[in-house]
């Protein structure tokens, strides 16, 4: 995975990109604000964080660790400065069920290595907490309204969603996801797959799968699975700088989204009505 940094910042990660709709506060999706108080930037990102109860506090630990490490990496400041305008906007929340999403650290202008810094140390000072249920569904609910609001003008809107498990419960994931993508906003995945698949904690198999077929789409989106605890900090930087630099994987093992899924996209949701019979 280093070797594959390393060629995409050598190849330039100054790109030719292409603009996606953004929207400023109070206008719809796809009108974009041309005042001057809007901040032109390579990437409005939003980092929408699980911290459900499937995920262990040393998980935790690990999600958050990668984040601070990755946005203050030399890779990920190197794409940075490759950037168009060298700068991207960056929020920070977590999320659980339904009804709880959390913003950790509110959007913020990363142009550097003091301001990564800041923004590192506003992540590592949040107090950890945990929340039942996983509603990725109501995560991009909460993500897409969030741009609207930013004050930056992004050439691309991605949410980057990490969680270890599927949807089971709030609306329909694939629902949810179609809704962002609406916007001209990009969704990509960090599936967190380092335990054995448990029907206590309503584990499923082939994570990375459901969140390809379901999870994901838009423009360049993929997923960069963890299936080692030692990944960790690597797959994050991995993916916050092929974020930045506009780019996907260099090798794909298969389309954005298949068009027959290979895994249910309600299997989440029926394992709890399974357990719990509503």
């Amino acid at each position: 995975m280093r070797v594959a940094l390393v060629s995409i910042l050598s190849a330039g990660a100054g790109l030719a990109l292409a603009a996606a709709g953004w929207s400023a506060p109070g206008l719809p999706p796809g009108f974009a604000d041309n005042s001057p108080n809007a901040v032109p930037v390579d990437v409005e990102l939003v980092l929408a964080v699980d911290v459900s109860y499937s995920m262990d506090p040393e998980e935790q630990a690990l999600q958050r660790e990668g984040y601070i490490t990755g946005i203050t990496s030399r890779e990920f400041l190197s794409a940075l400065r490759n950037g168009m305008h060298g700068k991207i906007a960056v929020t920070y929340f977590e999320w659980a069920g339904p009804y709880d999403q959390k913003i950790v650290v509110p959007w913020r202008l990363v142009d550097g290595p003091e301001s990564a810094d800041a923004f590192a140390n506003e992540i590592a000072r949040a107090p950890y907490r945990r929340a039942s249920r996983t509603s990725i569904s109501s995560a991009l609910n909460f993500a897409k309204p969030l741009f609207d609001g930013s004050g930056y003008h992004g050439v691309r809107r991605v949410v980057d969603v990490s969680g270890d498990g599927a949807n089971n419960s709030g609306p329909f994931v694939t629902i949810a996801r179609d809704d962002v993508l609406s916007a001209g906003i990009t969704i990509n995945g960090l599936p967190i797959m380092l335990k054995r698949p448990n029907s206590f904690t309503m584990d499923i198999d082939n994570l990375d799968v459901y969140y390809e077929d379901c999870v994901i789409g838009g423009p360049g989106a993929f997923v960069v699975p963890i299936r080692e605890r030692e990944q960790f900090k690597e797959a994050t930087r991995t993916k916050l700088v092929l974020e930045v630099a506009g780019r996907s994987p260099p090798q794909r093992a298969i389309p954005v989204q298949a068009k027959t899924p290979r895994i249910s996209c309600t299997v989440g949701e029926q394992m709890w009505r399974d357990r719990w019979g509503n």
